[in-house]
């Protein structure tokens, strides 16, 4: 028998034989399979940035048919939802923010019908709770876009013109991949890198610790076997269960959050076992540096879930982070496959977009399985 074909049929045994003691612990399948997908649901329906029926206090001043026409329109698509709020008026404009009843108050002043009849300037006021600055911002957004919307309306109905105000330019905005601006469509990929970096991690890690520390790793040491075949083979198991993995996040991704898919299978693929085999090589060299399973557990979680999360650009755009933070996301593999994942559903990219993304994480995956590699054991001493 040839050396690459011996060399192969090592790789195999120590495969299947990982593959056996997988099956055998219901807790590696469940962490495997089940774990992400549970994740995902709870994540995707629980991170979410859409607002809808925003509660929104109205402190009529004027109180005539016309302010009271003018509120009713701000009203009427749905988006905003009016509230009312006991005690409230100009001197307690902010009662709804103490008592957490509306994150806004729009004041209608007192003369908006007047200034109505005679043709002026019409103003209203809206004060905003600005505790969560998100919340805020999309409640202006869509206050702003109905208040005008309701000054015309009103201005028709009381003037009977059909245009009472011509503008000199007219803007038409068309949003490309998410018309619908829903948060889940650039959530959802992003979700499905972390989760699938901090199972990998942790599962690989795991395991090889649980075998260090239990001292079955000797059999393997005893063996003339080399470090190359016993990495190969320890972790060509768990690349087919990630595989599977990806499968079922990006399919319930699909099923549950109507995630498109508008990109190059094939392109999807390639990023995804790159991405796997770097995540699999990274929890190698934490199990190797761990050793038990205790500390494999607190290393998994501080390199693969913090960074995956907060530096890979899946909740917070990296161009807004301090700079040595930007610098430190360069090395972290979620910012590349959130990148490519998001470019493949959503855009529709392919391998010429998403060459860089490759580069990255084909670079990281050869450096981590080099060091992973290269400080594997022969003994345990």
């Amino acid at each position: 028998m040839s050396a690459p074909a011996a060399s192969l049929r090592r790789i195999l045994a120590i495969a299947h034989k990982e593959v056996l003691h997988v099956v055998r612990d219901p807790r590696s399948l469940y962490l495997a399979l089940g774990m992400p997908v549970v994740l995902l649901i709870l994540f995707g329906f629980g991170v979410s940035f859409d607002m809808d029926h925003l509660p929104l206090a109205v402190l009529d001043e004027d109180g005539s048919d016309a302010s009271r026409s003018f509120a009713a329109h701000v009203f009427a698509s749905g988006e905003l939802e009016r509230v009312e709020v006991e005690g409230l008026d100009a001197a307690h404009s902010t009662l709804a923010f103490e008592r957490r009843e509306a994150i806004g108050v729009l004041i209608i002043p007192r003369g908006f019908a007047d200034d109505l009849s005679r043709g002026r300037a019409l103003s209203v006021q809206l004060l905003l709770d600005g505790v969560d600055p998100n919340t805020a911002v999309q409640a202006l957004g869509k206050a702003e876009t109905l208040v005008r919307s309701a000054g015309l309306s009103v201005l028709r109905e009381r003037t009977g013109a059909s245009n009472p105000i011509v503008l000199p330019i007219e803007t038409r905005v068309r949003t490309w991949f998410n018309p619908q601006a829903r948060s889940a469509l650039f959530i959802v990929p992003g979700l499905a890198a972390y989760i699938l970096a901090l199972v990998s991690v942790l599962l690989t890690s795991l395991t090889l610790a649980r075998e260090m520390e239990q001292g079955s790793m000797q059999q393997l040491f005893a063996t003339p076997v080399a470090r190359p075949e016993i990495v190969m083979g320890k972790l060509l198991p768990y690349l087919g269960l990630g595989a599977v993995a990806v499968l079922l996040v990006l399919t319930a991704g699909a099923w549950i959050f109507d995630v498109p898919f508008r990109g190059d299978w094939v392109a999807l693929s390639v990023a995804s076992l790159i991405f796997l085999i770097g995540m699999l090589g990274q929890g190698l060299l934490v199990s190797i540096v761990a050793r038990t399973q205790m500390v494999a557990t607190q290393l998994a979680t501080m390199t693969s879930m913090l960074p995956s999360l907060l530096l890979s650009g899946f909740l917070f755009p990296i161009e807004n982070m301090p700079l040595p933070l930007r610098v430190l996301s360069n090395i972290v593999p979620a910012r590349y496959y959130i990148h490519a994942l998001r470019g493949i559903l959503l855009r529709g990219n392919g391998f010429p977009e998403i060459g860089g993304d490759l580069s990255a994480l084909t670079i990281f995956a050869v450096v981590v399985l080099a060091l992973g590699t290269a400080r594997f054991p022969r003994t345990l001493a």
